[in-house]
């Protein structure tokens, strides 16, 4: 009877010193583990800023329709960073200072890469003469940057030149 009544002091005692080798998996070490850290990654803006460079040199070769897809890529990843980064400064707001922090950095880094590419695409909707298709790209980076960024002057400035609106912004 005694063995019985030992059997959950076993237990406990099992429980508080687990073997180590099983927090390992397949030989990695869990702490250096760290998928999306390294910026060859899908979910990075060192991706959003791949597509850029990819659509910039595109471009130069004068093939504009497989640019607007790579900067069409590079826009909608930005977009999904921002959103998620966004998401989790919010959820973490009042329980981890450093979290929200982290998230606001990573926040603005994403919505300045999807105003970049915005101003690409942009860019090259105007190069092959449709500037009807950059004007929602032009007033989103407005809206994004704020229109007294040196990103929202030059997005109006080119809504000047498509003729969408006519008066000159004269603010700081």
């Amino acid at each position: 009877m005694k063995f019985l009544k030992s059997i959950p002091i076993l237990f406990i005692l099992l429980a508080i010193y687990p073997s180590t080798t099983l927090i390992y998996a397949a030989g990695e070490d869990p702490k250096t583990y760290r998928v999306l850290a390294n910026s060859n990654k899908k979910l990075s803006i060192a991706n959003v800023i791949n597509f850029i460079q990819e659509g910039d040199i595109l471009v130069n070769n004068g093939e504009f329709d497989k640019a607007k897809e790579s900067f069409d890529k590079a826009r909608n990843l930005a977009k999904q960073l921002a959103g998620f980064y966004k998401d989790l400064n919010s959820s973490y707001k009042g329980l981890d200072a450093r979290i929200p922090n982290e998230m606001a950095d990573k926040g603005r880094k994403s919505l300045q890469i999807w105003a970049e590419s915005n101003a690409r695409l942009a860019a090259v909707y105007k190069r092959k003469k449709q500037p009807e298709v950059a004007v929602p790209l032009l007033v989103e980076i407005i809206r994004l940057m704020t229109p007294t960024s040196s990103e929202g002057k030059k997005a109006y400035k080119e809504l000047i030149q498509i003729g969408f609106v006519e008066t000159p912004f004269r603010g700081s």
